[in-house]
């Protein structure tokens, strides 16, 4: 089955016949319900991890760049590694059922750390690296975590800063080679060499056949949602609940031993831990660990990845980086890219709807792609086949713009409560907009309000301590309440519209759905981050965090002379054209949508400053409450 492929050719061509396989049923409400049909088979993680050590025995199964260098571990030496860490757990009193977290960038011990705890029986807890000592000490506190795995000595520091306040952590262990004389702290490698030392093969059939036996629905994680109000909620996840995940994105995708990705987004996160992780290890893909956000273009070229999971962020800064080298290559190479965009989504539009291309067209685009799209292709190492993008909505024209240029996004969405999958445009049938069909074995359905509810074997268990959100978030009859707003087409593909709690409401009592305006002010290569506000006013606002590479490049090329960011953002020339750039291309939209002015931001809005989260959703009360010296004089004027 390993043998087939993705062609890009193929991915074109409309499956009108595909609505014979979606199963639609009607409720009591008389509410319709979508699923996909499929026989997606249980299990625990456990199995998945064997299975692949058995199968595949690759050289490298994984790939990390250390001092200058590429490096392969073996599914042969990951086994050995996993096998002596969970042994080495045992031994500094690990028991099944304790709490182990994870506060580390990727990077092959935070694989080799999850999969040792599944060995062990422990309950890992992922923890983003980027956040402070407190909201972690929280964490800590909150899961009653015994041991926890850090990677550097900048995390070490935060333990130390902690531990008076996480009565029950009692052992630390680095990634980095950081000895130690405190007794509660300890090396990886020390950890490995313990579990080590037991006789070679004498645990390992018990450590198996323990694994294996695991009850399915025993809880594998528990993950902190990043909240954008209140304090984190721990998501309960189950063996099961990842692995039918994993197998009905496996049923959806076709990926094998040949495959390589490339993994960046923080594994903390279940959209990485689910795709870039589980999925992609259970099939055989070589995992190659980019190393950091910014190396990824470097990377791309070092490691020529088929495929890769990524948030819209990273889409719409590929693109900011072609605009600005069109830009800055001049007016004849902003002409092209303008033409070569413009063919594209011609093209694409006529292949998405199975219409026939003429031959005019048919050559524009080729002509655009030997002069643009072949380039852009190229950038990401010359064989990327597929992109999955997860997280947040894909702004429709990236996602066109990457299509006409042959690089394939399959838009999936979910959230940390259903492991994450939910829906998943498949090759062969993607609906730009849409955020693509449900999976094998799961089930959608649209509420009288158009909330969006799921139910299946990927619904989380439950909040961890906390049986009264469990309650107001799943339904008696097993709908979750995702909290987004939705439709669902005659195809069964899912559309999201924008989060419930988001929607604004004017002072005229008109509702405003901002995630689909933003996202249209999002493309803009001068902007790097929006936020629409306006709830009880007379009118929407936009706060503006610009590019400023792409701003300073302009006001340059204008004459105009600043100091910092600041400076820049206040001259009322760069307001002027910050305006026209991001309203003008909203006066399609109704009168009381249309934002009325914009505020600019000195710079990008940040996790430390508590204005994003970690997932990068936007904290919107925040923003208002902590920008209001600018923004209230919007609405004075």
């Amino acid at each position: 089955m390993w043998s087939m492929r993705v062609r890009p050719w193929n991915v074109w061509r409309a499956k009108r016949s595909r609505r014979k396989a979606l199963a639609t049923e009607t409720n009591p409400d008389d509410r319709r319900i979508v699923s996909t049909p499929g026989d997606v088979q249980g299990g625990n993680i456990a199995e998945l991890f064997l299975d692949a050590i058995a199968q595949f025995k690759k050289p490298d199964a994984l790939k990390y760049k250390s001092a200058g260098a590429w490096h392969d571990i073996s599914h042969a030496d990951l086994w050995e590694t996993v096998r002596n860490l969970a042994l080495g757990l045992e031994e500094l009193g690990a028991q099944p059922g304790d709490r182990v977290a994870i506060l580390s960038e990727n990077r092959p011990e935070w694989l080799m750390s999850d999969f040792a705890c599944v060995l062990r029986g422990a309950i890992s807890v992922p923890l983003y690296p980027v956040l402070p000592a407190d909201q972690i000490e929280y964490m800590l506190q909150d899961c009653e975590a015994a041991v926890i795995f850090v990677s550097t000595a900048e995390q070490l520091d935060k333990m130390r800063e902690l531990k008076p306040g996480a009565p029950t952590l009692e052992h630390v262990v680095t990634f980095d080679d950081l000895p130690s004389d405190e007794a509660w702290i300890h090396t990886f490698r020390e950890v490995v060499e313990i579990g080590k030392k037991r006789a070679p093969g004498q645990d390992d059939e018990e450590l198996r056949q323990r694994a294996i036996d695991t009850d399915p629905h025993e809880v594998l994680t528990i993950l902190y949602t990043s909240g954008t109000t209140g304090r984190p909620k721990g998501v309960m996840l189950t063996h099961n609940n990842l692995v039918t995940n994993v197998r009905a994105a496996l049923q959806s995708i076709d990926l094998g031993p040949d495959d390589v990705s490339l993994s960046v987004l923080p594994l903390s996160h279940i959209f990485e831990r689910m795709v870039g992780q589980y999925t992609m290890y259970a099939a055989g893909v070589s995992i190659a660990y980019a190393e950091s956000f910014e190396s990824v273009g470097e990377n791309y070229l070092e490691v020529r990845p088929t495929i890769m999971s990524m948030v819209p962020r990273g889409y719409e800064k590929f693109f900011s980086r072609v605009d600005q080298a069109a830009r800055e290559g001049g007016p004849t190479k902003q002409r092209i890219l303008r033409w070569a965009i413009g063919v594209g989504g011609r093209w694409i539009d006529r292949k998405l709807a199975g219409r026939k291309v003429g031959a005019a067209l048919a050559l524009q685009h080729a002509i655009a792609d030997r002069l643009v799209f072949s380039k852009l292709r190229a950038r990401t190492g010359g064989r990327m086949r597929l992109f999955i993008s997860g997280s947040a909505p894909l702004n429709p024209e990236i996602a066109r713009f990457f299509l006409s240029a042959g690089l394939v996004i399959l838009e999936a969405y979910g959230l940390t409560e259903t492991s994450p999958g939910i829906t998943l445009n498949r090759p062969g049938e993607i609906k730009i907009g849409s955020v693509g069909r449900p999976l094998p074995g799961v089930e959608v359905k649209i509420a009288e309000d158009g909330e969006i509810l799921t139910r299946g074997p990927h619904v989380m268990k439950g909040y961890y301590k906390d049986p009264e959100a469990t309650a107001a978030a799943i339904d008696r009859e097993g709908w979750f309440h995702t909290g987004d707003i939705g439709k669902l087409d005659e195809d069964g593909h899912l559309s999201i519209t924008d989060r419930k709690k988001d929607l604004i409401v004017t002072a005229g009592g008109k509702n405003i759905a901002p995630q689909p305006i933003e996202n249209r002010v999002a493309y803009s290569p001068y902007v790097s981050q929006v936020v629409m506000l306006g709830d009880r006013r007379r009118f929407p606002i936009l706060v503006v965090a610009p590019d400023f590479d792409a701003l300073e490049s302009w006001a340059s090329a204008e004459g105009i002379e600043f100091a910092d960011h600041q400076q820049l953002v206040g001259d009322p020339r760069v307001l002027e054209f910050m305006e026209r750039e991001v309203l003008v291309g909203l006066a399609d939209l109704a009168q009381f949508e249309r934002p009325k002015r914009i505020a600019l931001l000195p710079r990008e809005l940040s996790i430390d400053m508590g204005e994003i989260t970690p997932s990068l959703k936007i904290k919107r009360r925040v923003i208002e409450q902590k920008y209001a010296e600018i923004i209230e004089p919007l609405y004075e004027e």
